[in-house]
């Protein structure tokens, strides 16, 4: 089995007193889509930016194809495609002014630089609308250009920070398509999203951070099976949910209850077995049910549980 191609180890970084990460260590196999999630403030972006070189970290290592990212800073660097959630793309010049730029930027000159900018054309399917400017384009076609002038110098690794934000869903169909298309060739992928359908569709494993911690790392299936067959959350009247949940933690059905002020989280491994037996003793202890939702075992359902927050909070 061949080397990870990149392995970070106790990663920290520090705001003054604010931990932003707090010893988060990873591995990505090559050759893998790997997603990394979390809901706002979580440490996504400073992971990602320490990852990929655009400021160190207070502690920890990082390797990228074996290179010290900290020793070996440009060396590392050029084996890293990042393609970042806000467009780095100059709006008054063409998509083909921008690719030539960016490719200058890379070190690519003369024929290789034309052949790599057209290359990028075609894989975005935007060669017609090359020459036009930036500003006159849709926001999804801009978001296959902002992918585009990342893979210009052939990265071994891919990182896309949100690469579906505001686009429609053909641009978004088109997007998945691409990196399904690269992953096959054999290019790395890490990428991260506020859409679980996309994380379970793209991504061989996924690990999720919460706090500047990672709280869970592993295949989705293996996330939604460690679940188990589903996540009930009961909203009740005030100071009704610890007897309901001293009931409802008998139940056969139900897996664990966790109290969190008056609602009810509950783990179930029937769904429906568990819902009846609910109900049942809300109704013995004259309870006053507030909401009620059923989230099936899905990626989504997952990071609820896990974080206790919806992905978009």
């Amino acid at each position: 089995m061949s080397e990870p191609i990149l392995i970070a180890q106790d990663l920290v970084k520090y705001y003054g007193d604010n931990h932003a990460v707090d010893g988060i260590s990873l591995q990505v196999a090559r050759g893998e889509v790997f997603g990394l999630l979390g809901p706002n403030g979580a440490g996504k972006t400073t992971t990602i930016s320490m990852l990929t070189g655009l400021f160190p970290p207070t502690r920890g290592t990082i390797l990228v194809d074996g290179i010290d990212l900290a020793k070996e800073t440009n060396k590392a660097k050029a084996k890293i495609g990042l393609v970042p959630q806000d467009l780095a793309l100059y709006p008054t010049l063409s998509a083909r002014q921008n690719l030539r730029f960016w490719g200058r930027i890379y070190g690519l000159r003369g024929k290789l630089l034309h052949d790599r900018v057209e290359e990028m054309l075609q894989m975005v399917g935007l060669t017609e609308k090359g020459d036009k400017a930036i500003d006159t384009y849709s926001g999804g076609m801009k978001r296959r250009i902002n992918i585009a002038a990342g893979l210009l110098h052939k990265p071994d690794i891919l990182f896309l920070d949100e690469p579906t934000v505001g686009v429609d869903p053909q641009s978004r169909n088109a997007i998945f398509e691409g990196v399904e298309e690269l992953n096959r060739q054999g290019m790395t992928v890490i990428y991260t999203t506020h859409y679980m359908e996309e994380a379970q569709r793209l991504c061989h494993r996924v690990a999720i951070v919460d706090l500047g911690k990672l709280i869970a790392l592993d295949t989705p299936t293996g996330l939604i099976r460690n679940l188990g067959g589903g996540l009930i959350l009961v909203g009740l009247g005030e100071g009704q949910a610890e007897a309901v949940a001293r009931e409802v933690a008998g139940l056969p059905a139900v897996k664990a209850v966790t109290p969190v002020d008056t609602q009810l989280k509950i783990e179930a491994n029937q769904v429906q077995e568990a819902l009846m037996g609910i109900l049942d003793a809300t109704g013995r202890l004259d309870a006053r049910v507030t909401s009620l939702e059923i989230l099936e075992p899905n990626l989504e359902s997952v990071f609820l549980h896990l974080t206790g927050k919806k992905l978009r909070q």
